[in-house]
């Protein structure tokens, strides 16, 4: 009831109005069932674009650091992620990875929608960035074969780039790719020559969809190059 009331009257018109999204491809998106849309990153901006346009609720695995504010605007952001279906995670590694991952499937399995970044964090120069594999570990852990959709957020990371406290208005866009099948992949071990390819596949998809130079290293790997250089 929260998430349809911000989303009709708050949110989305306040979204359309500033950043005037233009969508494409959104007949590829099935009508019922679990999906994930796997989506490059560009802006913080793009888990609040990206489920405006969309008819059911969308899913996001946010970091915890989000929800854990004390403060008046930090109690105010952790409900406004709650309000819009951002989930928690901790991102720390080891079995608070895999606690990040059984909380996607559970999205999964109970037929409902879930939006992944496979780059892992956003990309801090607009190109796109190798896939890290936990969506195929999602993927091979759910009950069922679930489509992804690959999906491209265009021009989100001019209305707010990473560092800025604000967005400004500006024309964006949404474009959906057609459905990917990963049936086949069902019966077989999920090793990571497997994810990888799973995960390759993805980002392949995205890249053809965009017109984003690819790097094929890890975005998080360039960011702390970055953030030493300044230090």
């Amino acid at each position: 009831m929260m998430y349809s009331l911000l989303k009709n009257t708050v949110v989305g018109p306040a979204v359309r109005r500033l950043f005037r999204p233009e969508v494409i491809g959104a007949e590829n998106i099935p009508a019922k069932g679990p999906v994930i849309f796997a989506s490059n990153h560009l802006s913080v901006i793009d888990s609040i674009i990206m489920p405006v346009v969309v008819k059911r609720q969308v899913f996001f695995l946010a970091k915890a650091e989000y929800f854990q504010g004390k403060s008046f605007k930090g109690r105010l952001t952790s409900w406004f992620m709650k309000s819009v279906g951002q989930l928690s995670i901790d991102r720390s590694g080891g079995a608070a990875s895999q606690a990040s991952l059984d909380t996607g499937v559970e999205v999964l399995d109970t037929g409902r929608w879930l939006c992944i970044y496979p780059e892992g964090t956003r990309s801090p120069d607009a190109r796109l960035y190798r896939g890290r594999t936990g969506i195929a570990r999602m993927l091979l852990q759910a009950k069922e074969s679930v489509p992804v959709i690959p999906v491209v957020m265009i021009d989100t990371e001019k209305v707010m780039p990473i560092g800025a406290s604000r967005p400004k208005p500006g024309r964006t866009g949404v474009v959906f790719g057609k459905p990917i099948d990963f049936s086949r992949y069902r019966t077989m071990h999920a090793d990571r020559f497997v994810l990888r390819a799973m995960t390759d596949e993805i980002m392949s998809e995205i890249a053809a969809l965009s017109d984003q130079e690819y790097a094929d290293v890890y975005a998080s790997t360039l960011r702390k190059k970055l953030d030493a250089a300044k230090n």
